[in-house]
């Protein structure tokens, strides 16, 4: 599986959203806010523009002038005239950092049950300094040790870790050892993979007290040694909020800008909004690394941070985390410097890596087509239909079985097993037990079939099947459509599309795309070509992109994209959000995104059908069955680790019954 915070750099300088106001008067700025609480109710735009406008050392000298020219306290009179989520954070900016993180932590203690992942969140994400301000104002605002309380209200090697991190004595970054690099990952390795059961504490000692430049080294060395991410083994080794504390380690070490853009994503994906995460966050990276929270959220999401808050919040709590995030990067489409070097390796590992592409269903042993045939007519003979054998049969043999199990029903029972399941199962699961029934080949000309048929055309279906097939598969799909429905698959999208999608899909389904590695000789041309058409008028741009997109190898592509960054300063996915519209954008992203990851676009593709009201069923069971025996495996990582929730909960969240249970099986696991 792709990290791609395992190759980013923590970047240097300055890197906030708020910065110290110009011509400062801590004693005007006093008065304006007094003013603005003054009388029957409050001027909040006032409060909002005053307060995200100042950086918090000037906000704590307002509050020392406020308590000297009006001998009242600033927080209280905040906390008076405000209410809800936009007093939670006007009054959180006006905290002193370590006074905020310590507020959190006692929210996160108190109550019924313990917020663990804040407590997460702070602990693996601050600096030794950090920490140490943080034990401080919490004994000064409370009185209490927070070692102690978090002591009082954990267990386990989740509290040991906890107790690690508390300590705030991990070895500054300068410090490198490069003779216990390769020591240090096989102690992981011996702790975890090579032994029954896992050696904690040695995860626990080494990832808790070894600075970040050298465990970024050890986590190299890792993968290497054990060929899996030290994210692979904490997830199979480790559980519960352990297994979580340590992964949060690991995130904030690969790239803190990278942590907290996960983090806000999952504050306010779906349903509801986690606004004491999202508020949390917005204050404490505002200056710090608010900059390169957005560009990584903008790399990882394809949306910018500024727009997907725009969607999720409302008022003046939104104006005002708007105001702490500071700008719309959707606007530009291109990079800031550091974060042009982001994207470049993002290509680069893209380019380089070997990601070994895992199916979640394989042929079963001691395989025989002839009962197996028995049994399935066995379960479909009489009144009523005995599904758990249809589907425990069908879900659990490769295709290449089913082929065989459909030529032995042929031939020993005389009948068509096509035709008898259509006859016996209806809806969805008929649909999708059909489908799993097919030839890889049959199924895609059926559902590219599907997506031309009836009033409207299924874009997004095509897209999807000519985006992620290979030559081979595309030629076999072809030869399947015609056999099938007697006219070629070319001439069916040609009469169905038109214009520049017309041209992409026709030119997608010759199955003629090259082929092998990257070309050296022509991958800066191609993306100086690509570069020189971002000036072109709408239709130049959107045809001498397809010249390239739709033709190079996915491998030359991934060296041709990463290139464009390096010409041309921008993202060339949100050049095509920016400059195509329609169907042509949307082709052009799938094959941008299928070229960089295309675990992760299908996993993109799931989440979409699954979310919101209603689910799309067909896309749903075309990418279930196409995948299951490729990448179904990787994709559900990719799921995973974008959305937070397993597609095998997702699943079973969105669907039922019978359906749901083949699904769940194809799925093959919880992760």
């Amino acid at each position: 599986m792709l990290h791609v915070a395992q190759f980013l750099v923590h970047l240097s300088g300055f890197r906030g959203t708020v910065t110290a106001f110009p011509d400062f008067d801590a004693a005007s700025d006093a008065e304006a806010l007094y003013n603005a609480m003054k009388g029957i109710g409050s001027d909040k735009q006032a409060i909002l523009e005053l307060v995200t406008s100042r950086n918090n050392a000037q906000r704590q000298e307002i509050c020392e002038a406020y308590k000297t020219h009006y001998g009242k306290d600033l927080i209280d009179d905040l906390k008076y005239e405000l209410t809800g989520k936009l007093e939670r954070v006007i009054v959180g900016l006006m905290r002193p950092p370590a006074y905020h993180d310590a507020k959190e932590i006692k929210d996160a203690l108190e109550g019924v049950g313990t917020d663990e992942k804040c407590l997460i969140e702070i602990l693996a994400s601050r600096t030794n300094q950090q920490i140490h301000d943080l034990v401080a104002a919490y004994k000064d605002a409370y009185g209490r040790d927070i070692e102690e309380d978090i002591v009082g209200d954990t267990s386990g090697h989740f509290k040991k870790m906890m107790v690690v991190l508390l300590q705030g004595t991990r070895e500054e970054d300068d410090v490198v050892s490069e003779d216990l690099v390769e020591e240090d990952a096989k102690v992981l390795l011996q702790a975890g993979e090579e032994q029954w059961g896992t050696e904690e504490a040695a995860f626990i000692m080494l990832l808790g007290n070894r600075s970040v430049n050298h465990l970024r080294l050890v986590f190299d060395e890792y993968q290497k040694i054990a060929e899996k991410s030290i994210e692979d083994s904490i997830k199979s080794e480790l559980s519960g909020d352990f297994e979580r504390l340590m992964l949060a380690v690991v995130q904030c070490i690969r790239s803190l800008p990278m942590f907290f853009a996960k983090r806000l994503y999952k504050a306010m994906q779906g349903l509801g909004t986690s606004d004491n995460t999202l508020i949390r966050i917005m204050i404490s990276r505002s200056e710090i690394d608010m900059l390169d929270i957005r560009e990584c959220f903008r790399l990882l999401y394809e949306k910018s941070l500024y727009n997907m808050i725009k969607e999720d919040t409302s008022g003046e709590y939104k104006r005002t985390l708007l105001k702490l995030c500071g700008g719309d990067d959707d606007l530009a489409g291109e990079f800031f410097p550091e974060a042009a070097q982001i994207a470049y390796r993002m290509w680069e590992v893209s380019a380089s890596s070997r990601v070994q592409l895992r199916g979640t269903v394989r042929p079963i042993t001691d395989f025989d087509p002839g009962s197996d045939a028995t049994a399935l007519r066995k379960a479909m003979k009489g009144f009523g239909t005995d599904e758990d054998t249809i589907i425990d049969i069908i879900t659990h043999r490769s295709n290449e079985q089913r082929q065989q199990i459909r030529q032995t029903y042929k031939s020993h029972l005389g009948r068509d097993l096509m035709a008898d399941l259509k006859s016996e199962l209806t809806k969805n699961l008929a649909r999708l037990i059909l489908g799993l029934m097919m030839t890889p080949a049959e199924f895609d000309a059926k559902m590219m079939k599907k997506g031309m048929e009836g009033a409207g055309t299924d874009e997004h279906a095509l897209i999807e099947i000519l985006v992620t097939r290979s030559n081979q598969e595309i030629q076999a799909m072809c030869q399947a459509y015609q056999d099938a429905y007697g006219n070629s698959l070319e001439d069916a999208i040609s009469s169905d599309t038109s214009g520049h999608f017309c041209r992409i899909l026709v030119s997608l389904v010759q199955g003629a795309r090259e082929e092998g590695p990257a070309e050296v000789g022509r991958v800066t041309a191609d993306a100086q070509e690509l570069g020189d058409a971002c000036n072109d008028d709408s239709s130049s741009m959107e045809t001498r992109f397809m010249s390239i997109l739709c033709t190079r190898s996915f491998s030359h592509l991934r060296r041709v994209l990463q290139e464009f960054v390096k010409c041309t300063n921008k993202d060339v996915e949100q050049i095509i959000k920016q400059e195509m519209s329609g169907d042509v954008k949307n082709a052009m992203l799938g094959i941008v995104r299928s070229v960089k990851n295309q675990p992760s676009y299908l996993a993109d593709r799931l989440y979409k059908a699954l979310k919101g009201l209603g689910t799309d069923d067909r896309a749903l069971i075309r990418i279930m069955v196409s995948r299951s025996e490729i990448d179904l495996f990787n994709i559900r990582k990719e799921f995973k680790d974008k959305y937070d929730i397993s597609l095998h909960d997702y699943i079973q969240s969105d669907t039922s019954g019978d359906y749901c249970k083949a699904l769940l099986i194809l799925c093959g696991g919880e992760d």
